[in-house]
């Protein structure tokens, strides 16, 4: 099997699956317990905060244990409008966001929020200056993604989080594609709140974070028991936590050299398949782009089938966003970035990983060609 689907998900890191081994049988105490057993539990769960926020350069009481990306996204949104509804009942995002932002905007709306979606160019970016004017008086927050999961389009973080601090606005980013794979800047990007999910960056399913800058008011969305702080009940995922931790040391310690190769390869195979294949272009910013992402547009294919066939042939790509792929609408992203509807139908997302080689991708490259002509004939 070549797996090049990255973004929809990564295989767990071997030292994040030995970090995890232990809390499964031989240390599965309850970290809420007072004992000597579950205070074992208690000091992973700390430790493992520690190194999460020391991938931020943040303080440890300032990051949140999540089941991942989407808990993170709603928490971040609903909690925020909810705490701060006295002030404004506005919020700005933008026309290219996970669904987990996006949905949750459309719950906010129900609940009589004001939501603006900013639109995007052909990039996939948004306009400083469109930003700065949709604020207004009663504009509580910013939510923009770092970097989109389906193009790689990686935003101005700094330039967005200038505007928030400058008119005195609460700014999250949806880091989910970002983190673990290129440079985050917390202070610099004036963020307040940042999403993570642990799949993503080679740890565990099922467990993520959320960093809330510390003297942020925000209220619980799941209640219950009085763990993380009191602002997130349930029992904690200790394996998960322990896992997600080992998996983010791990990846951001090998950012800079992961990334280098990851890039390489990647423009390769862009230059060899849009030279190499009549009607393939690249979809999204090549500069400002995640560096194992591709997405690729092959006029006059359904992108479904290419998908089904390079399945066949023991190559895993995705037709968009795993969290939409049963939709039979196109994706909002490539037509955000004006893509007909034909257009969105013919895209293929191939997400390069740590152990994705170049024989590997000259193998997909030969594939391709044969499956795009078989495909246009028909």
């Amino acid at each position: 099997m070549i797996y090049l689907d990255h973004a929809a998900t990564t295989p767990i890191a071997p030292e994040a699956r030995a970090a995890m081994e232990p809390y499964y049988n031989r240390r599965y105490g309850n970290a809420s317990t007072p004992y000597e057993f579950g205070k074992k539990s208690r000091e992973a769960v700390e430790t493992a905060r520690c190194t999460i926020a020391d991938t931020l350069q943040v303080q440890p009481s300032e990051i949140y244990f999540t089941s991942g990306g989407t808990e993170s996204d709603n928490w971040a949104l609903k909690a925020t409008m909810e705490a701060y509804s006295s002030y404004g009942r506005h919020m700005i995002t933008t026309k290219i966001e996970h669904h987990a932002i996006g949905n949750t905007c459309g719950y906010l709306r129900k609940k009589g929020f004001e939501v603006t979606e900013l639109p995007v160019d052909r990039d996939g970016r948004i306009s400083m200056e469109q930003l700065e004017r949709a604020i207004r008086p009663d504009t509580v927050l910013i939510s923009v993604m770092c970097a989109n999961n389906e193009i790689g389009t990686i935003q101005d973080m700094k330039a967005i989080g200038e505007i928030a601090k400058r008119h005195g606005v609460l700014f999250h980013t949806d880091a989910v594609q970002a983190y673990g794979q290129i440079p985050i800047d917390i202070e610099g990007w004036n963020v307040h709140m940042l999403s993570a999910s642990s799949h993503k960056f080679y740890g565990p399913k099922g467990c993520g974070f959320l960093y809330m800058k510390q003297g942020l008011r925000t209220e619980s969305l799941i209640h219950g028991g009085a763990q993380e702080s009191g602002r997130r009940a349930g029992t904690e995922n200790v394996p998960g936590i322990v896992g997600m931790a080992k998996a983010a040391e791990i990846s951001c310690a090998r950012m800079e050299e992961t990334a280098a190769r990851e890039q390489y390869l990647r423009d390769r195979m862009i230059h060899h398949i849009c030279t190499g294949i009549p009607g393939a272009y690249l979809v999204g910013s090549l500069t400002h782009r995640l560096p194992g992402n591709l997405n690729i547009c092959f006029q006059g294919i359904e992108a479904s089938n290419l998908v089904l066939l390079l399945d066949e042939e023991g190559i895993c790509v995705s037709a968009g966003s795993a969290c939409n792929s049963a939709s039979p609408e196109p994706s909002h992203v490539l037509k955000a970035v004006g893509l007909s509807d034909a257009q969105a139908f013919s895209c293929i997302r191939i997400t390069l990983g740590r152990e994705t080689t170049a024989a590997e991708l000259q193998y997909t490259l030969m594939a391709l060609k044969r499956l795009v002509k078989i495909l246009k004939k028909g």
